[in-house]
């Protein structure tokens, strides 16, 4: 195995599997440059997510071992906004992975939190709900209140994911295929399990409730909390002007993108009758039938292995960048944008720009995009 696969296993983001290659396309330049927000030595742990309310100049940042951290006017604060660091697992892919504020947030101080819990073998995969202090708006009220609770059995690998809230205010939550290799524990084509899949829930009050146009799946699943199924490692996703991105990690062959109507229920992305463009295994035969093909997938050639998914740039400081989608991978650090005219994707690379090994993407209040590394740096992607 190659030195690069290594490290990127090591970082808990990529399936244990030989590695591709291909020959690289030149891609037309994207004009940015990367602005150092922290560095290593800031004192952050892990970074895996940024984000913070529109309109909020303070930047809120979760680090992978079970905390959420404030910077306010540029500082760091040693208070952390949320520690529930002893509850969370960081074994594999694990620990604190995702958390969005409620689209009321101003009025009612909700904060939804996304991470895997050391319940068991390999851990629970949890959102749960907690409150900002009435007396302190860098802190979070504990204990929080349980929303979801997926399990996840089998491995310590493709937990996905991301919590958001979608454009019609409903909460959605990926999670991926429950580890291991080839889907072997078959989740993500079964639409009664919540694994490798996109799942959409109503949290205006709690316990949640399913809203009434979820899909109703066949085989007699009927109606449950899955929005979409067939997703593989989804790494993340992201709404934009009623669009939904996804980020899936594929398994040694191709990285996808797939963009679809934020609206439209019951779709199956493919995973694992395909991975990417390409029927699974090998590129064989296979039935593409009822299946929703990525807009872009990219091979594994010049040391590429999993994409990392961002957001479509909605800032204000580079207004040529307006509407595109940001991402990149994990092993090669590169940063590339997506845009979409009658559903045909046009990429372009930035040159000279690396970031070298990205774990996530986050949004700040302002809709500015940053880069969170596995050298604990954060990144502002600049003009």
């Amino acid at each position: 195995m190659r030195v690069w696969c290594s490290l990127a296993l090591g970082l808990g983001l990529l399936l244990p599997a030989a590695c591709g290659d291909s020959t690289s396309v030149d891609l037309p330049p994207l004009e940015i440059r990367l602005q150092q927000v922290f560095g290593s030595a800031a004192g952050l742990s892990s970074p895996i997510d940024l984000q913070a309310p529109p309109g909020d100049s303070r930047l809120f940042i979760a680090e992978r071992p079970g905390r959420i951290r404030v910077v306010q006017g540029g500082v760091l604060q040693t208070t952390p906004f949320l520690d529930i660091s002893s509850r969370v697992t960081v074994q594999g892919e694990a620990g604190l992975l995702s958390f969005a504020f409620d689209p009321q947030y101003s009025t009612n101080g909700f904060v939804y939190v996304h991470f895997v819990e050391n319940t068991s073998t390999f851990g629970d995969i949890v959102v749960e709900r907690y409150q900002v202090s009435s007396t302190n708006p860098n802190v979070l009220q504990t204990p929080g209140t349980g929303v979801i609770r997926i399990s996840h059995p089998d491995a310590n690998n493709h937990y996905g994911g991301r919590v958001a809230f979608g454009p019609d205010g409903m909460l959605y939550l990926s999670a991926g295929d429950g580890g291991g290799g080839n889907n072997q524990f078959m989740h993500a084509q079964d639409a009664g399990s919540h694994l490798g899949k996109l799942m959409r829930i109503d949290v205006s009050a709690l316990p949640y409730t399913i809203p009434a146009d979820n899909p109703v799946w066949p085989n007699n699943v009927g109606q449950n909390e899955n929005w979409a199924i067939g997703l593989r490692n989804p790494f993340r996703y992201a709404f934009d002007s009623g669009q939904l991105y996804i980020a899936d990690v594929g398994q040694d062959q191709r990285e996808e993108i797939d963009v679809v109507s934020a609206s439209a229920p019951g779709l199956n992305y493919g995973w694992s009758v395909m991975e990417g463009l390409r029927c699974f295994p090998n590129g064989g035969q296979c039935s593409m039938t009822g299946l929703t093909l990525p807009v872009y997938d990219y091979d594994h050639g010049g040391g590429r292995c999993a994409i990392i998914g961002g957001y479509v740039y909605r800032g204000a400081a580079i207004p040529e960048l307006q509407g595109q989608y940001l991402f990149s991978d994990l092993c090669t650090g590169f940063v590339r944008s997506l845009s979409l005219q009658n559903n045909v994707a046009t990429v372009s690379e930035a040159p000279n720009v690396n970031v070298g090994t990205p774990l996530s993407f986050g949004q700040d209040g302002f809709g500015e995009v940053y880069v969170l590394t596995a050298d604990k740096r954060v990144l502002r992607i600049a003009r």
